[in-house]
């Protein structure tokens, strides 16, 4: 943690990539600005208190970190302070059940489905809920699809190229199960085997990246005993995901676990990578001519500095024309945040949803359910028509194998 206040030359390079700075244009809003209030709390000259408005506003984008020319690691700064933090702090009654019972539910596809279900009936007592738990009845879906469970094992086609895990994932599962069942069929396509472990559950991004490093640890602990060692790569297909277990060996310095932590990460791939640089079984193509723009998902593109794989990825579908939105700042999902900072999380959806109708595309692609849900949200609010969708999917129907009646762009 010292070591990244330090590294803080605070030459104001991280401004222009902050999206909470591009929004209130305010120097505590801003990643140095955010050194600053970190550092005088640590060293006992500002009380916590004064500090937190402005730490909790941060989206932990990483932008800051892909845009500083001083290396500052911001993550390594932000994620121990915030868990330090949160045995400090004071929250409301109404702030602590919302915040409990988001991390009671969204890490468990089971409670997350019936907490869905009753917030869509909840919705039009939206005005009179507390403000803590305005964001959660927002983002109700109208409509949960039906559940899909995975197979244990998914063969590969033909001549077997490689034997992959896969990272199920959790509120995924529930809102878009057909990312995952694109996932295998694309792999298999590609001669991969898939194992599912049933025993795994969530990651522990979510509750990581909130403070709540208790749980993340456990959570964390869980993933490291069941994941098997004979796999040539643990492949994820949410950028969140991703970066969470990669940061396994930041989470356990120091611990037992330490260097099993190590290894697992070492696995942990996303799905644009791996399928990248197996090198891609030819998809036939898609029926008629689609514009797509990409939009890069902040813990793919910073955290984990994939850009150009699914991009290549894209670019390989015969029929597929890709555009650039011109914008990479945050959309605004980061995880709990638009529960917990509905006002900043819808500006930047929206910002973002004017990039998309600026390049009118047929449909959006990324690589995160979150940035989807809410991209897709933001789009119909502005009256959008672009399909958003994952990778995997366009290229699942490029190979034929999306299921009959699964929506299309």
């Amino acid at each position: 943690m010292a070591a990244a206040v330090e590294a803080c030359v605070h030459c104001g390079f991280c401004l222009a990539a902050c999206p909470t700075y591009a929004i209130l244009q305010e120097e505590m809003d801003s990643p140095r600005g955010r050194i600053f209030l970190m550092k005088d709390v640590l060293e006992g000259a500002l009380d916590l208190e004064e500090a937190l408005e402005y730490v909790d506003r941060c989206l932990g984008c990483l932008a800051c970190v892909s845009a500083c020319p001083s290396g500052v690691e911001y993550g390594a700064l932000l994620m121990p302070f915030r868990a330090w933090a949160e045995g400090e702090r004071s929250r409301g009654a109404m702030e602590g059940l919302a915040r409990r019972l988001v991390h009671e539910t969204l890490p468990h596809p089971a409670r997350f489905r019936a907490a869905a279900r009753l917030g869509r009936l909840a919705r039009p007592l939206q005005g009179l809920a507390p403000r803590a738990f305005e964001g959660m009845l927002a983002l109700a879906p109208d409509a949960l699809p039906e559940p899909r469970p995975l197979p244990e094992v998914f063969p590969a086609q033909g001549r077997r190229r490689a034997r992959v895990a896969l990272l199920a994932g959790c509120v995924q599962q529930v809102l878009r199960p057909e990312i995952n069942w694109a996932t295998l069929r694309v792999l298999a396509r590609n001669g991969v085997e898939v194992v599912i472990p049933r025993e795994q559950g969530c990651c522990g991004a979510l509750a990581m990246h909130d403070g709540e490093e208790a749980r993340a640890l456990a959570l964390a602990r869980r993933q490291i005993s069941v994941f098997p060692d004979d796999v040539d790569a643990v492949v994820v297909n949410a950028a969140g995901c991703g970066s969470g277990m990669k940061e396994y060996p930041l989470l356990f310095r120091g611990m037992p676990e330490e260097e099993a932590a190590r290894a697992l990460a070492r696995k942990v791939v996303d799905v644009s990578v791996f399928l990248d640089e197996l090198g891609l079984v030819e998809p036939r193509g898609l029926p008629e001519p689609l514009r797509v723009a990409y939009h890069d998902a902040c813990h793919l593109a910073h955290a984990q500095g994939v850009r150009e794989a699914p991009r290549r990825l894209l670019r390989a579908i015969p029929n597929v024309t890709l555009v650039e939105l011109g914008d990479d700042l945050c959309c605004g999902s980061a995880g709990s945040y638009s529960l917990e900072q509905p006002e900043m999380a819808r500006a930047l959806g929206e910002r973002k949803a004017r990039r998309v109708l600026d390049a009118a595309p047929d449909a959006l692609a990324t690589g995160n359910i979150g940035c989807l849900v809410q991209i897709e949200m933001s789009l119909a609010r502005l009256g959008g028509r672009a399909a958003v969708v994952h990778t995997v999917e366009l290229l699942d129907w490029a190979y034929g194998g999306m299921d009959a009646g699964t929506k299309r762009p």
